[in-house]
């Protein structure tokens, strides 16, 4: 699969608390579940999602229902390298950043600014959710 995507935790909750249908945060975890791109995780980053999906209220059997199902149908990454140049603004951000470097992903998909200093640098792209879908469509074409 040529699409493997980080996805920063800032998309997953949007998609999450989204109501409308058309919602591209949604449309990218369906995407997901319909084997259409590989999820790429890191055990840095799953913590951060079970602990700020806990943080906003999310049920404990939705978080944990979510996160066996990445687990399963995701891609584990084994953070080997550490040292870059560059780095995300944000130390949050970082683990996220470092499962992309590490597992060769095409795409790290966020709305966080604190990007910005790694965007271009690498060889994944740092893009927010309709710049990904757009480049999942025309994958899949």
């Amino acid at each position: 699969m040529s699409v493997r995507a980080v996805i920063d935790t800032n998309v997953l909750i949007a998609g999450k608390r989204s109501q409308a249908q058309r919602s591209p945060n949604r449309e990218i975890q369906n995407r997901w579940r319909a084997a259409e791109f590989l999820w790429l995780y890191s055990r840095d980053t799953v913590g951060e999602y079970a602990m700020k999906l806990l943080e906003l209220g999310f049920p404990r059997d939705e978080i944990r229902s979510f996160l066996s199902r990445l687990i399963i149908a995701g891609e584990a990454i084994e953070i080997v390298v550490f040292h870059e140049k560059h780095y995300p603004t944000d130390p949050d951000d970082i683990a996220f950043f470092l499962c992309a470097i590490n597992g060769n992903a095409s795409h790290l998909v966020t709305y966080d600014s604190d990007y910005n200093p790694v965007r271009g640098r690498f060889d994944f792209r740092v893009c927010e959710p309709v710049e990904f879908l757009r480049d999942l469509r025309t994958e899949l074409n």
